[in-house]
């Protein structure tokens, strides 16, 4: 794996920096925004970023409930998801 800037990982495992609308302006992104973002705006803020914040995580492969199901559930959109935060933790864990 990369080197991992891991203050632009957000909590569900993603990074910004690769996202179309962040780089065309029209999301400010997740970690700038403190999980308020264009996608979640009706729902009053991204769901996993508020577990990630009320566990006191930085994203949910730290979480001591992680992998829940509640989390499977959310992240619809990366089949992969909990084996990336379970790489991501590893990574984590060896930095130095």
């Amino acid at each position: 794996m990369k080197e991992i800037n891991f203050e632009r990982i957000t909590a569900c495992g993603e990074c910004c920096d690769g996202c179309g609308k962040f780089k065309e302006g029209s999301c400010p992104g997740c970690v700038e925004a403190d999980g308020n973002v264009p996608e979640w705006k009706e729902s009053g803020g991204c769901p996993i970023h508020k577990c990630a914040r009320r566990h006191g995580v930085r994203f949910c492969g730290l979480c001591v409930e992680f992998p829940c199901a509640w989390l499977k559930e959310k992240i619809v959109w990366n089949p992969h998801a909990v084996e990336h935060l379970a790489e991501l933790a590893e990574a984590w864990k060896k930095r130095g």
